[in-house]
C-alpha cells in the first residue's frame, strides 16, 4: 500500500508554491497570511517557495526581505518571464515537502481552505485535490465579471468534451498533490502559460493518479494578469493537450 504521508488525518510535510509576476504589492500580505496559517498546523517540515517569473518590479526583493525574517520562505527565479505554467513547474520540481500546494499570490482561495483539500485527500485516499469554484457556487464570495464567468463555463464544457477530464473547474489556482505526483507531472508538462492546469490534470489521470475536486471559498481579486483575449486563446489548450498526448509527450 502506497504511503500517503498523512497520518491520522494530519498532513506532516508541505511545500507551498506561489507563482509570482509583478506581485510586489500583494505578495507581502500573502506571505504574512500564509505564515500565520502555518502556525495553526503541526507540520514536521514546511517551506514556502515564491517563484519570481521575471518580474519587472520589486517582487524578488520583497521575497528576500520576507525570507530574512522567516527561514521557511525561499525565493526561486525563472530565467525571464516564462509564464505561470513554467513558474508552477519550477516550484514543483524544487519542492522538498511530501505534499505540494500551489496557490495564487492574491490568495483568491484563502489559504485556510487547504484544510478542505487535506480532508478530501485523507477521506478519499487520493493522490491530490483541486479547489473548485463550480461545485458549490455559494462559496464564491465575490464573482468575476459576468462575461468572464460565462467564458469560463464554456471553456470547461469544451475542455471536458476534448480531454475527457471530469472536473467542473480546472482553472482555480489552488491545487494539492503528493510530491511524487507533482514531479511526475512536472517532468512531462509542455505548457508554460495559463493553459497548464488542464495539462497537468490530464497527465496525472493518464498515469493513474486519483485527483479529487473539492469546493473551496473564492473571491475575485482585481488586477488579474489574464486578459479576456488570453482567456479566449485558452480554448486551444485542450486541443494542444490532445495533440501532445498523440505525440507521446506524456508517456
Amino acid at each position: 500500500m502506497r504511503e500517503t504521508f498523512i497520518i491520522m488525518g494530519r498532513l506532516r510535510s508541505l511545500s507551498i508554491v506561489i507563482p509570482a509576476y509583478n506581485e510586489e504589492q500583494r505578495l507581502p500580505e500573502a506571505l504574512l497570511l500564509i505564515a500565520a496559517y502555518l502556525e495553526t498546523k503541526e507540520l514536521d517540515f514546511v517551506e514556502i517557495l515564491a517563484v519570481d517569473d521575471g518580474s519587472r518590479d520589486g517582487t524578488a526583493e520583497v521575497v528576500r526581505e520576507a525570507a530574512a525574517a522567516d527561514p521557511r520562505i525561499r525565493l526561486l527565479q525563472n530565467p525571464g518571464n516564462r509564464g505561470k505554467g513554467y513558474a508552477v513547474r519550477h516550484g514543483m520540481q524544487k519542492a522538498q515537502g511530501e505534499w505540494v500546494l500551489f496557490t495564487d499570490a492574491d490568495l483568491s482561495a484563502p489559504i485556510e481552505d487547504l484544510d478542505r483539500l487535506e480532508e478530501a485527500v485523507r477521506r478519499e485516499n487520493a493522490d491530490g485535490a483541486i479547489g473548485s469554484r463550480a461545485l458549490d457556487r455559494k462559496l464564491v464570495l465575490k464573482h468575476q465579471p459576468a462575461l468572464r464567468e460565462w467564458v469560463g463555463r464554456l471553456f470547461n464544457l469544451a475542455m471536458r468534451l476534448v480531454t475527457g477530464l471530469p472536473y467542473r473547474d480546472t482553472q482555480c489556482g489552488f491545487k494539492l498533490f503528493r510530491r511524487d505526483v507533482a514531479q511526475c507531472v512536472a517532468a512531462r508538462q509542455q505548457c508554460d502559460g495559463f493553459g497548464f492546469d488542464v495539462e497537468i490534470l490530464f497527465i496525472a489521470r493518464k498515469h493513474g493518479y486519483r485527483i479529487v475536486e473539492v469546493p473551496v471559498r473564492w473571491a475575485n481579486v482585481e488586477g488579474t494578469k489574464v486578459s479576456l483575449l488570453k482567456g479566449l486563446e485558452a480554448f486551444l489548450d485542450p486541443l494542444r493537450v490532445r495533440w501532445n498526448d498523440l505525440r507521446g509527450r506524456y508517456k
